[in-house]
Formats: C-alpha cells, sequence, structure tokens
C-alpha cells in the first residue's frame, strides 16, 4: 500500500470547522423545465449552448470523484441537475456509487417526468431515496411554474410509482414557495399527500444565482407558513435527525404524516453547512450561490497515471479547507446593519431577525 493511499479516511474541515459530508452531483446540465427561478427561459432560451456529451463527466469520473469524497468524510450523495433523468442509464451510476464504501445515503432530486419508467431500476440499483419538485397541484399555476414545459398528471404519476417502488428512506416533495404565485395552493398540496407517508417540505424563494428577479417582499416566510399550516391541522416540533439537517421538521398532531421548512432567506443555516457540489463538467462548488468553482476535469483526464487518487485527493481537500463561504448569513447580517443605521436601536435589530432579514 502507498503512502498517498494512507490519506484516505482522514475526514477535512472548513477554516471555520465545518466537515464535508454530503455531496450534490450533477449529472446533467439540461433541463426539461424552464422554471422562472432556477432555469427561466429568458436565458436557457432555444438555441441555448449546453454541454456537449464529452464535456460532462462520464460516470467513472464522478464515482472516482465519489470515493475520494467519502475517503474525506462524505457520507451522503445526491444526484441532481438540471433533469438528472435526462442522463441515460442513470442507474448503471447509482449501482456504482452505493458500492463506495462510507457512502450511506444516495437521493435524487427530480422534478418527476420521467420518474415512472425509472423508479424501478432505480431502486433496485440501490438509491435510497427520491426528492420529487412539486410547485402546485393547480394545472394554471404548475405550468407557470414550470416555464409552460411538462404535464402535472404525469408528475404525479412519477411520484405514485416512486411510492411503488419502495425506496428505503421515502419520497419527499420540495415545493418553493413565491407570494402571490402559489402560496395559496399549500393547503390543497398537503391535502393530497396526508397520509400518504409522503414528506412535503416548503422551500423559501431565494435568490439562486442572482438570476431569478429576486424581491424579498415574494417571500412567505416559514414561520408564517407554518402559522397557517397549523391552524388547519396542528403541528408538533420534530428533534433534527443530525448536526446540519436544513429542514426544520414537524409532524402532523392527528398522525397524518410530516412535514418540513427550509429556511434558507429566513434563517440561514450557513454555520452548519456541510455541502459541496459537483457539475456536471467538473467544477466544485462549496455554497449553492457561488459564482465560480474549481476545476476537477483537468485532473479527472490527466493521461499521467494517478496511482490511488492522490492529485484528486489533494485538490478536494484543499478546496474544502480553504472554504469560507456563509452567503446567506452575510446577506442578512448586512440587512441588519441597515436597518439599525437607518432606524436605530436595539428594539430594530431584533424585529429584523425575528422576520428574517
Amino acid at each position: 500500500m502507498s503512502a498517498e493511499f494512507s490519506f484516505k479516511s482522514r475526514p477535512v474541515a472548513d477554516r471555520v470547522g465545518r466537515p464535508l459530508r454530503d455531496l450534490r452531483i450533477s449529472v446533467m446540465d439540461r433541463c426539461n423545465f424552464r422554471c422562472p427561478y432556477c432555469m427561466p427561459d429568458s436565458l436557457y432560451y432555444e438555441g441555448f449552448r449546453f454541454l456537449a456529451p464529452e464535456e460532462r463527466l462520464d460516470f467513472g469520473e464522478i464515482e472516482r470523484v465519489a470515493r475520494v469524497a467519502a475517503d474525506l468524510g462524505v457520507t451522503k450523495l445526491r444526484l441532481t441537475g438540471g433533469e438528472p433523468l435526462l442522463r441515460p442509464d442513470l442507474q448503471d451510476l447509482v449501482a456504482r456509487l452505493a458500492r463506495i464504501p462510507g457512502i450511506e445515503d444516495i437521493a435524487l432530486t427530480t422534478n418527476g417526468m420521467l420518474l415512472r419508467r425509472q423508479a424501478s431500476a432505480l431502486h433496485a440499483a440501490g438509491l435510497h431515496r427520491v426528492t420529487v419538485s412539486l410547485d402546485s397541484l393547480d394545472p394554471d399555476v404548475f405550468a407557470r411554474m414550470s416555464g409552460g414545459r411538462g404535464d402535472l398528471t404525469t408528475v404525479l404519476d412519477g411520484i405514485e410509482a416512486a411510492r411503488a417502488a419502495g425506496f428505503p428512506r421515502g419520497v419527499k416533495i420540495n415545493t418553493v414557495v413565491q407570494r402571490g404565485v402559489n402560496d395559496r395552493g399549500v393547503p390543497a398540496l398537503l391535502a393530497h399527500f396526508r397520509h400518504t407517508g409522503v414528506i412535503v417540505r416548503f422551500i423559501e424563494y431565494m435568490d439562486v444565482g442572482n438570476r431569478n428577479g429576486w424581491e424579498r417582499g415574494d417571500v412567505v416566510t416559514s414561520r408564517d407558513l407554518m402559522t397557517r399550516i397549523d391552524a388547519l391541522w396542528p403541528l408538533d416540533p420534530v428533534s433534527p435527525a443530525y448536526r446540519g439537517e436544513v429542514a426544520t421538521r414537524y409532524r402532523y398532531a392527528d398522525g397524518g404524516g410530516e412535514i418540513g421548512f427550509v429556511s434558507s432567506v429566513s434563517a440561514p443555516f450557513c454555520g452548519d453547512c456541510s455541502r459541496a457540489r459537483l457539475s456536471s463538467d467538473g467544477q466544485v462548488f462549496t455554497c449553492l450561490f457561488a459564482t465560480s468553482g474549481t476545476d476537477l476535469r483537468t485532473i479527472l483526464r490527466d493521461p499521467a497515471p494517478a496511482e490511488d487518487d492522490g492529485a484528486l485527493r489533494r485538490a478536494l481537500a484543499a478546496i474544502w479547507q480553504r472554504r469560507a463561504d456563509r452567503y446567506s448569513e452575510e446577506r442578512q447580517e448586512r440587512r441588519t446593519r441597515t436597518a439599525i443605521s437607518e432606524h436605530g436601536g436595539e428594539d430594530d435589530k431584533i424585529e429584523m431577525h425575528y422576520i428574517g432579514g
């Protein structure tokens, strides 16, 4: 065994002590939806140049990064896009990732359009759980929030197929809530999935990539939404399953199931963030809001022999050890300082923290 190989299984931490535990892997840059808060049609228009197949990491390259990430402490992988189910033979990648020592959880985030035909194969390959992005059960609102793409019935059929497949850690729904767009449809969405075992999670509308025309007034805070829901179906808090859990969890008092809230605007969770993202062309990002990443594809495609992936391991460890990202917390602090300077006094500071900055 080489000296380089002895570096295995040494967890890394960033500059503020946060470990690397989760790796989001984008397997496809394309999507068959044009959600205005994510991939708006104004930017991703017909004729937009997406990556050519040879520019994307192949499954062997993705597996190499995942193995090294596991050596550095990663236990959770999430396959994303774009729309990951557009990537041919995705179940083959899942099977490869499921064999990596140390990986305890493999998840998939999808818009659900292609899920019905692939759910069984993904389950057989070793996928643990599925999250479907679904913003409304109203066909008109669904069409608006998906950019006029897709079919609501097909998505719901995909969710049912995922339930039937029996993923060991279940099926979740992610709903981005935008004031005046889909917030009034929240009760209907919850009523549909109560008593089904499907967990609905509400995500505060974020300025992802600063490209979606984000306005603070469009945000429905988790606190506001929880108050509305609790008035319909009383909720009891659920203790976090682990440090850094993104969603604040609640269960219905009547046993109807569980829901969650991701308060990325009103209560940023940067302090416990343990997530990195690998783009489909091999860039590593250490924050959701980062505008640039660090290239790993060059190392992966270096023709020189790389015994035990030492160069790749050193590069990924160094990326994480340099990390100091805390975008959402810094944004909240700036808003708090602005409010204090404009209005003055400690009471204003408390109010800004309460409403989420």
